[in-house]
């Protein structure tokens, strides 16, 4: 099983909207039961990053892992959206 982590400031507010909208991409895909996602503050994640395949984050990420991060505000404004989903698909390989 796959692993997404979807982060924001506080691990509450915005991680909460982009992670009901990925289960809802996940189950129209067909994918839900090969992903499991893990909803964090990002400050809580910073050292353990590498323990998942996927990263979106709806905040601000320090420049030593942005290359790891998939930006989610688009999941919040629903511009993008689409290649949001594609880019966690490249990553989770699914």
């Amino acid at each position: 099983m796959k692993k997404l982590l979807v982060v924001c400031g506080a691990g509450h507010a915005t991680s909460t909207i982009a992670v009901a909208k990925v289960k809802e991409w996940l189950a129209k895909e067909g994918l839900e039961n090969q992903v499991q996602i893990v909803q964090s503050k990002i400050a809580d994640e910073l050292n353990r990053i590498d323990d998942y395949d996927a990263v979106i984050s709806t905040t601000i990420v320090p420049d030593s892992i942005k290359a790891k991060v998939i930006n989610g505000l688009g999941l919040l404004t629903g511009m993008g959206a689409d290649q949001i989903y594609e880019e966690v698909r490249e990553r989770l390989g699914v």
